[in-house]
């Protein structure tokens, strides 16, 4: 088997991972979303073969929750034959956990009530938006907020732009603007991050022979038409006040390790 076959047929065998813990977790009243390069392959069926042409890898699950739901995530967990990291759960329990099925080999990463990582997505009365994955806005915000971003969340990227309108919470399967541009219009640091990476998608978009002349227009298009939505919404007067200091004060949080 090629490397290419096996990693289709580790993504096929993620991807029905990720579905049955979904669908386990719903027969229990459970929230579980996917976030991360699983859950973009859900979202972009039809641009989802760049991740293959661009050597876009996929290796773990990760999954959004809610806290409150904790006890019940953990019992079904153990019961589906994963382990957790005891230190990471004593630790970071009410922001993440770790997980290891002990037969199938999959890793798992649940976090809890949002991402607290250089910028915080939250995720508090979000997760019934997509029956599978994060919202499209929140997908974009997981990549955004990545203050040194790298190759493969600006090809995550790409691809969701390709395939989605940028659009409002009234426009189902659209990337939620408003909402990014409402979240943003209070966090100075997440708006210079954010809109950072966006110039630095368009800016990468040559590099990629595998894209069409058109598949370049319209990502640009989508980000420049983004960029003008989140500049247009009123800021806070934090903002305001942070603004004046720019980027000569740090602006994002150091993401601290919990890998063993």
């Amino acid at each position: 088997m090629t490397s290419l076959e096996q990693n289709t047929e580790r993504e096929r065998a993620m991807k029905e991972e990720g579905q049955r813990l979904i669908a386990e977790g719903s027969k229990r009243g459970i929230h579980l979303r996917l976030l991360g390069a699983i859950a973009f392959q859900f979202q972009c069926p039809k641009y989802s073969y760049l991740t293959k042409k661009l050597n876009r890898v996929l290796t773990d699950l990760d999954f959004a929750a809610y806290y409150k739901e904790f006890d019940g995530i953990v019992k079904m967990m153990r019961e589906l034959g994963y382990r957790d990291e005891p230190m990471v759960t004593a630790l970071w329990g009410e922001k993440r956990t770790i997980w290891d099925h002990q037969s199938n080999g999959v890793h798992v990463d649940i976090f809890f009530n949002g991402l607290e990582m250089n910028h915080d997505v939250p995720f508090k009365d979000r997760l019934d938006i997509d029956p599978v994955t994060i919202s499209l806005a929140d997908l974009l915000l997981e990549k955004m907020q990545i203050v040194h971003i790298n190759e493969k969340d600006i090809i995550d990227s790409i691809m969701l732009l390709r395939e989605h309108e940028i659009g409002g919470p009234e426009q189902p399967g659209t990337i939620d603007a408003k909402y990014i541009a409402k979240l943003l219009s209070s966090d100075w640091g997440f708006y210079y991050t954010f809109t950072t990476n966006l110039k630095k998608i368009v800016d990468n978009l040559p590099k990629y022979e595998v894209l069409t002349n058109e598949d370049r227009e319209v990502v640009t298009s989508k980000a420049q038409k983004l960029q003008k939505l989140i500049d247009d919404q009123s800021k806070s007067m934090g903002w305001k006040v942070r603004a004046k200091v720019g980027p000569k004060s740090k602006w994002y949080r150091d993401v601290e390790e919990v890998r063993r």
